[in-house]
């Protein structure tokens, strides 16, 4: 006798994922605790089989806690499902425990609530996202530097304020490098290894944007070559579109979707006889700003985008509402491109 199909549900975490396993009417048929390295994805994997046929699995968090255990199934042949984590409203009138998530889950599987197909993280587009990471952190890092030197030496003794402190960036940091001593008091010591430590940092950060500015120059060459041909289109933001994309680019459906997760879809927020659309503050933001970047640069370059620009001025549209309109328009002038590279990169891959 055929055995029915069972659906597994998985609250993922740093240590332990906890699994909960349901049969196709609803019927919860047991929950499991496991281990978050191979072995224990596969005695999950073998305790969910052993209810029935298992053939969707709905986890949280495949981007991060869960891509392990997606990956794994994946290469079981099982569908995964990306589950977002249930509303405050059901937390607060059903309570919250890693069983309880879990089989929530899987409920959001078979109700076909779940239905968004995670990135597999592991081709091109993964690597664009590291470096992006990376880079991101690193120019926010070499801000903060900059921005508490130039604190430390506004307050700083006037003459070595005035010695110090200049309008470029690079004079400014050159010349602390080659502090060798300010003084004999304790402030004065304390200041000079300061302001020396952060211009060394701001160096070393430096160089190493240098090295990431070229690893995604190269990456994107090779693997988002028809994007990167495109007017406004640079080394980050190719990057950026190609990692929200995903190694597999089936996921979306359409460049409504792409939309979608760039942001740059309008939502409805009509009532009563009022019908109105509202800004998508929601999805990746980093996307979000890449889109603006080239909507910027073809703002001030492009003589096509101009021309829309003074006749969406000329019909009343602020600066906003055209910035709004142009990010929408590049994503569907790019989202073609997103897939064909990722296509050849695969294919060569």
């Amino acid at each position: 006798m055929e055995q029915n199909e069972v659906i597994l549900g998985v609250d993922t975490h740093l240590d332990t994922h906890v699994g909960a396993v349901i049969s196709d009417t609803g019927r919860l048929l047991g929950t499991l605790s496991v281990t978050t390295d191979t072995a224990g994805y596969l005695d999950l994997l073998t305790w969910a089989n052993s209810f029935g046929p298992l053939r969707r699995a709905g986890v949280e968090g495949t981007d991060t806690y869960g891509a392990g255990l997606a990956r794994v199934l994946r290469d079981h042949e099982i569908e995964v499902l990306e589950v977002n984590r249930p509303d405050r409203a059901m937390r607060r009138s059903k309570g919250k425990s890693d069983p309880t998530d879990a089989e929530n889950a899987a409920r959001a599987v078979l109700a076909g609530r779940a239905t968004a197909i995670p990135k597999e993280q592991s081709g091109a587009a993964e690597a664009m996202r590291a470096v992006s990471v990376v880079r991101r952190s690193a120019v926010k890092a070499k801000t903060q530097a900059i921005n508490q030197l130039r604190a430390l030496l506004v307050s700083a003794p006037q003459e070595i304020r005035e010695r110090l402190l200049k309008a470029k960036t690079a004079e400014c940091v050159e010349g602390c490098t080659r502090l060798r001593s300010l003084g004999k008091t304790p402030m004065l010591q304390t200041l000079m290894t300061t302001l020396r430590l952060l211009a060394k940092r701001w160096l070393t950060l430096a160089e190493e944007l240098k090295a990431l500015d070229s690893m995604l120059d190269s990456l994107t060459s090779q693997h988002a070559r028809r994007l990167r041909e495109r007017f406004g289109v640079g080394p980050q933001t190719a990057a950026v579109l190609v990692a929200v994309a995903g190694d597999n680019p089936e996921r979306l459906k359409s460049e409504a979707a792409l939309a979608a997760l760039c942001g740059t879809s309008p939502l409805q927020a009509s009532s009563g006889k009022t019908v109105r659309h509202r800004l998508n503050r929601g999805s990746d933001r980093s996307a979000n700003n890449a889109l603006r970047t080239i909507a910027m640069v073809r703002m001030r370059s492009d003589p096509r985008t101009r021309a829309y620009v003074d006749r969406r001025t000329k019909e009343g549209m602020s600066n906003k509402e055209i910035h709004r309109c142009l990010k929408r328009y590049i994503v569907r002038e790019l989202y073609p491109l997103i897939l064909a590279d990722l296509a050849d990169s695969t294919a060569a891959a």
